[in-house]
């Protein structure tokens, strides 16, 4: 577990600031600065890995979030990624735009601020692109069978990724002239910039997922095609 009394020796929650106002109106790009990896390890250890740890019942994904908090808290970054992906395929999406319900569920956060999951989420991904932990899960074999996903939001790319490293071709079909369904169109770069979409989609490209853009089901291909 993370330090037995780093909720006692570490009481303040501490959370990435905000580029200043006259920076940020120059600019469409994210308004939390990048988080300080000695801070998030702090943050970390406030992790009380509980007995019942109701983080993972907030958390829809089920994320194992005691044992990537301790695995932060000592430093061991590529072992946290590996663990955080587990669960997850894009933690890097989550940890920006998820609300959080993991910190309201936080056993800490009965006494004291809840532990900064969301940030240590995303401070572990962030690391992990820079340091090339992110690489291709090719399948070693491949079952014969091809899959259509329409839409490429984070449901279809993820049920893609999923189906491509077990084996099956997968096509993703998306109206728009680029991949990335809601995740492109729908959330403003102040919240999370696009190229964390674009490496994405290179990793999945990697692996053997096929995208095509500028398609839509029912008008240039019939569901008839599809089958």
């Amino acid at each position: 577990m993370a330090d037995p009394r780093g909720f006692i020796k570490v009481t303040e929650r501490e959370t990435a600031a905000r580029r200043p106002v006259p920076v940020r109106i120059l600019d469409w790009k994210e308004v939390y600065e990048r988080r300080d990896a000695g801070v998030v390890k702090q943050q970390a250890s406030r992790c009380m890995d509980c007995g019942v740890p109701f983080c993972h019942q907030g958390c829809p994904l089920g994320n194992l979030i005691p044992e990537w908090n301790d695995l932060t808290w000592r430093s061991e970054n590529q072992q946290a990624i590996e663990r955080l992906h587990k669960t997850n395929n894009f933690p890097e999406f989550t940890g920006r735009l998820c609300p959080a319900p993991c910190e309201s569920s936080c056993v800490l956060g009965i006494n004291q601020p809840a532990v900064t999951i969301k940030e240590i989420e995303v401070s572990i991904i962030d690391d992990a692109f820079d340091n090339n932990f992110v690489i291709a899960h090719a399948p070693e074999r491949l079952t014969g069978k091809t899959v259509a996903v329409v839409g490429s939001g984070p449901a279809g790319l993820a049920a893609a990724q999923q189906l491509t490293r077990a084996g099956h071709t997968v096509a993703v079909y998306e109206r728009d002239s680029e991949i990335g369904g809601l995740l492109r169109y729908g959330i403003p770069d102040f919240k999370m910039e696009k190229h964390h979409i674009d490496r994405r989609i290179k990793q999945m490209t990697e692996e053997g997922t096929r995208f095509r853009a500028g398609v839509e089901i029912g008008v240039d291909i019939t569901w008839d095609d599809l089958k």
